[in-house]
């Protein structure tokens, strides 16, 4: 069951980026991130109603740290999805894990508590580094630059983020409260943005696309209901994994939905990504299982 979660759970979350695509084509960014917000909001505050868990926090601060820079990062990323094959903008968010190795080694380097990475996962991040570079060629030859930064920025900002709710974990605060609070912030930022880019009204004219975005929150609410219910179960190294079919579940939708033409370069940098990161995750989690302080799963928000 624990795998039929997460494999539920990355098909929702690609799904939400198929319908962020086509709403896309006429709503901006500032209008996707709110209106992500406003239907998640809905959703998960029935979920906490229904679990019983307050909303009041005695740690507001580091609700606030974490929605914003994780809803910074969803900007990115909705960004990167308008404009980039799906598939590759999906590739670049998921590059967080890479991040959080580099991250967490950086600290310490810098003579902070923790213990020097293992050669093997600095290897991962090294082989997940080459692949980002062959992700992006295509790209950069294409002239999406602008774009497939704003999804390599994605995956950088989506690392602190997640170093965040490992924070908020250890605090003491229940899941679906801080998703709560994440996708209340989605909403305040979205609404915030649209003070300086416009409101784009539901006409007849984009119909289509406007009935694309109710789905964009829903999705997202349930996609991360359905990850956090598969780690309850239990974080085993294959759950943890699964995580990354979403990339291929992305794939397959942009060649049947979108036509999108990746080139193999592209193909290859994305396999050694999910490889990589596979790699990565299995060796923190074995960390975790031999005793080390456990970590917060990496759970899309």
């Amino acid at each position: 069951m624990q795998a039929f979660w997460m494999l539920l759970g990355a098909l929702l979350f690609a799904t939400m980026g198929v319908c962020v695509k086509l709403a896309a084509a006429e709503f901006t960014t500032a209008e996707l991130v709110f209106y992500r917000g406003v239907f998640s909001t809905s959703v998960i505050w029935l979920v906490t109603r229904f679990q019983g868990v307050p909303l009041r926090s005695a740690v507001p601060g580091m609700h606030a740290w974490r929605s914003l820079i994780g809803n910074l990062s969803l900007a990115a990323w909705f960004f990167s999805i308008g404009a980039l094959p799906l598939a590759t903008a999906m590739t670049l968010n998921y590059t967080s894990s890479m991040w959080m190795a580099v991250w967490l080694a950086g600290l310490a380097w810098l003579g902070r508590k923790e213990k020097p990475p293992p050669i093997a996962l600095v290897v991962s991040v090294a082989i997940s580094f080459g692949g980002v570079v062959l992700v992006l060629r295509p790209t950069f030859a294409q002239n999406q630059w602008i774009a497939a930064l704003f999804g390599l920025a994605s995956g950088i900002t989506a690392a602190m983020a997640y170093l965040q709710v490992a924070a908020l974990g250890r605090a003491g605060e229940p899941e679906s409260r801080t998703v709560f609070y994440f996708a209340l912030g989605s909403a305040a930022l979205g609404l915030v943005g649209m003070l300086f880019t416009g409101v784009t009204p539901w006409t007849a004219a984009n119909w289509y696309a406007a009935r694309w975005l109710p789905p964009v929150g829903v999705l997202a609410a349930f996609g991360q209901l359905c990850m956090t219910r598969a780690y309850s179960l239990g974080a085993t190294m294959l759950v943890a994994n699964l995580q990354y079919s979403a990339i291929v579940f992305s794939a397959l939708f942009s060649l049947a939905l979108f036509g999108d033409q990746i080139p193999s370069l592209g193909w290859l940098g994305m396999a050694l990504i999910i490889g990589s990161n596979v790699i990565g995750t299995s060796l923190r989690l074995r960390k975790t299982q031999a005793g080390a302080e456990p970590s917060t799963p990496e759970v899309k928000a």
